[in-house]
């Protein structure tokens, strides 16, 4: 970090509500920016739209981006998928001609990547890939370049995640209106959700998160909430008032919300109620990230940016 220049956004908090501590005494916790944290690959001048970033239980990173672009259709040269350590130096990258419009991305506790292409063309896109973290395709759910609504078909694939017992859960938000869920295998098992802005009608599903409890939160962002559901598709609750881009679910129920357009940061709550325990300024996000000190990671569509903030906590 040396040498990185530090912006420090600051915000107060309870030491019970935020951690489930007990106590009742108020911490302050900053998140610091840390500037030009991660290392652009060689030749590369700036950051393009990224739209996923997850931490590696081993400590490093894995981005999905749109070819340091928009799209990476026309960018067939480039790695849409870095692996990074740390300290942000440039593991590996690879991927190069397979995505059309990088999406989601979800690593799963076997240690498979999971991605979305959210676009179709050229026999590309429109589907969800098992990778693993040496690029091999496992598995593709969806039929490549073609857009639909039937089992074998999505229409803008948004989200992926994987539950315990391997049953796969797709977002398929830009085109449909739908939660899709399928068997570990990758054989369709049922899906919800229809356009509109009932309990269980969704509107742009677009991120996806599991807690402990193995309930299913979606981030139905053009109805500015968030529906949690069973993994059955039965609804359960519902968090109002926040556009979840992206999102993730720490082990012990802490929520991370990327909002860069109601919210405008990274959210951060309870999964049991919803109560907020945190903000991150300056954190327009499509994706957000966590690593095991809580530092906050996030990938930025418009200002084409990946951010590090570096969490501290004083009595």
């Amino acid at each position: 970090m040396a040498g990185a220049a530090l912006k420090r956004l600051t915000m107060l908090v309870a030491a019970a509500m935020a951690w489930g501590s007990g106590g009742v005494a108020a911490q302050q916790v900053s998140y610091d920016l840390v500037e030009g944290w991660a290392q652009l690959p060689r030749g590369v001048s700036a950051w393009g739209q990224t739209t996923g970033v997850v931490a590696d239980p081993d400590g490093t990173f894995w981005v999905f981006h749109r070819c340091f672009a928009a799209i990476c259709t026309g960018h067939d040269d480039v790695d849409p998928i870095l692996h990074y350590d740390a300290a942000g130096k440039l593991i590996t990258s690879w991927g190069k001609g397979m995505f059309v419009w990088p999406h989601g991305l979800y690593l799963d506790r076997d240690g498979y990547l999971w991605v979305t292409d959210a676009r179709g063309a050229d026999g590309k896109g429109h589907t969800v890939m098992k990778l693993t973290k040496d690029g091999r395709v496992v598995m593709t759910l969806g039929t490549p370049g073609v857009a639909g609504a039937g089992h074998d078909t999505f229409d803008g694939p948004a989200d992926v995640v994987v539950a315990e017992d391997g049953s796969i859960f797709v977002a398929d938000g830009h085109g449909n209106d739908r939660v899709v869920k399928f068997s570990p295998e990758g054989d369709f098992l049922l899906e919800w959700g229809t356009e509109g802005s009932d309990y269980g009608q969704l509107n742009e599903p677009h991120a996806l998160g599991l807690d402990s409890r193995g309930r299913l939160f979606v981030g139905d962002r053009l109805n500015q909430r968030i529906q949690i559901f069973d993994q059955n598709g039965r609804f359960l609750a519902v968090w109002p008032a926040i556009m979840a881009s992206g999102m993730t679910i720490t082990p012990d129920d802490v929520v991370y919300v990327a909002d860069y357009q109601l919210r405008q940061g990274i959210v951060i709550a309870r999964a049991s109620d919803f109560q907020e325990i945190g903000f991150v300024d300056n954190a327009l996000g499509e994706a957000v990230a966590v690593d095991a000190a809580r530092n906050v990671y996030v990938g930025e569509v418009l200002p084409r940016n990946l951010k590090k903030f570096v969490r501290s906590v004083t009595p």
